[in-house]
């Protein structure tokens, strides 16, 4: 299956799944049709067993994703209605963003505003250029975002720097996201799409199965107590030790070796 479009290309290079936001005319400005796109990817990522993660970047050198379209916004977000259609669109596409069980890695160079950074909220780790502009104009727009998002946002960098960044609707350079953990690593321009492969190949030579662990037990630690779902990690721990991979680590660490991982 074909899943590229005019405006969103997928690639897979060994273990690595790329998505690939491709509108840098409009500084890959997301529209609904990229939306649409984004959530037939990521599914397509996710069921091929030999992609083990997923690298999100936009094309160009001039953003990640500035933000939405807002040439459709007249159309598509002109009132309540219209937005609430809109969002029903890109709801979807968001959830799967959210509960993907492979790792998700932003890649960000440039700008990463408004629902692109929305979307970098979404990948586990945000590795930045150093020419990188993050911010969130919220408030510029008379626009108030949603629970899930703000929540995020919190969690990441706490209710007082949280509050700086929609209160002021600045743009926060590429430092100032990582002083702050809105990015975990900030790099040269040169040099980031290298540091992105070298941090992905890392992970790609580790366990599947003990990284989709991981990756679901550390999201649970964001609910509520009530709502975590302490059976499935459970579960997922014991599949991790009832694996060929459990038996491939221990025999790899006896005799010296790199162990090789098939995640099963």
């Amino acid at each position: 299956m074909d899943l590229n479009t005019d405006k969103m290309i997928a690639e897979v290079d060994g273990h690595i799944g790329w998505m690939i936001f491709n509108n840098p005319a409009k500084r890959n400005a997301i529209s609904i049709e990229m939306w649409e796109a984004v959530e037939k990817i990521l599914t397509s990522f996710e069921e091929d067993d030999n992609i083990r993660l997923i690298v999100m970047k936009g094309a160009g050198d001039k953003a990640f994703v500035s933000g939405a379209d807002i040439s459709q916004f007249e159309k598509s977000r002109s009132d309540a209605s219209a937005a609430q259609e809109y969002e029903k669109i890109s709801a979807s596409a968001r959830d799967k963003l959210a509960n993907l069980k492979k790792p998700l890695i932003a890649m960000i160079q440039g700008y990463c505003l408004g629902g692109g950074m929305g979307i970098a909220l979404q990948a586990d780790i945000r590795i930045a250029s150093e020419d990188s502009q993050l911010g969130i104009p919220a408030a510029r727009l008379s626009i108030a975002y949603g629970f899930d998002y703000i929540n995020k946002l919190t969690n990441l960098v706490g209710p007082s720097f949280a509050k700086h960044i929609l209160f002021t609707a600045k743009r926060l350079s590429a430092q100032e996201a990582l002083q702050i953990g809105l990015v975990n690593q900030v790099t040269s321009v040169d040099d980031l799409e290298q540091v992105i492969r070298d941090y992905a190949n890392v992970i790609s030579e580790n366990a599947p199965l003990s990284i989709m662990a991981s990756k679901f037990s550390v999201d649970q630690t964001r609910e509520d107590e009530s709502k975590r779902n302490m059976e499935k990690i459970k579960e997922m721990s014991q599949t991790c030790f009832n694996s060929n991979d459990y038996t491939e680590g221990r025999k790899a660490f006896m005799e010296k070796r790199k162990p090789a991982f098939k995640g099963e």
